[in-house]
């Protein structure tokens, strides 16, 4: 019975192994269309952060430009990705919802796609600064001086009853323990 569980086990592990990536490559040519340009998210909203992958490309550097941008994207390559250039930016948070042009450039060649930005409608919107201050310095330790007070002004009155309560049922069993030694003749 344990091997042909196994077995079974195996074979549909390596089912899962063989159609997998092809499921994702399917996925991904679906994504990425004629231009092999994608975007994670693939519809952003204003002022949300965004990774660009552009593929096919034969140099180790690009750039991509576009009105929806704060800034030029800096594409680069990684050491485990063959032509594929990956950068990241915001979208500008002034945006209207509508599609934008995304000019991607590496080496000689030059390719368009289109970003799709969407209405932020009912999701929350992004900070760009702290929502709430940064417990940084003496500040951000005021918490732990606190407990350290606490400590260097020493135990309570409960403490103070309870270690000395502990202290005489330990006095007590060593001197009933001396007593049976004594007793026994092994002291």
């Amino acid at each position: 019975m344990g091997s042909l569980r196994l077995t079974l086990c195996t074979a549909l592990l390596a089912v899962t192994a063989l159609t997998t990536p092809a499921a994702h490559a399917a996925q991904a040519a679906d994504t990425e269309g004629t231009t092999g340009v994608t975007t994670t998210p693939s519809s952003p909203a204003p002022g949300t952060d965004i990774t660009l992958r552009a593929n096919g490309c034969t140099t180790r550097t690009g750039t991509a430009t576009s009105a929806a941008f704060v800034a030029d994207v800096r594409l680069t390559a990684t050491a485990d990705t063959q032509g594929t250039l990956t950068g990241e930016t915001r979208v500008r948070s002034e945006l209207k919802a509508g599609s934008y042009d995304v000019q991607v450039t590496c080496g000689d060649t030059s390719r368009k796609s289109v970003l799709t930005v969407v209405d932020q409608g009912t999701r929350p919107s992004p900070h760009t600064s702290p929502v709430a201050p940064v417990q940084a310095g003496g500040g951000g330790t005021a918490r732990l001086a606190s407990v350290d007070e606490a400590r260097a002004a020493g135990p309570g009155t409960a403490q103070t009853v309870t270690g000395l309560v502990l202290a005489g049922v330990a006095a007590a069993a060593a001197v009933a323990l001396r007593r049976v030694r004594r007793s026994r003749g092994t002291d």
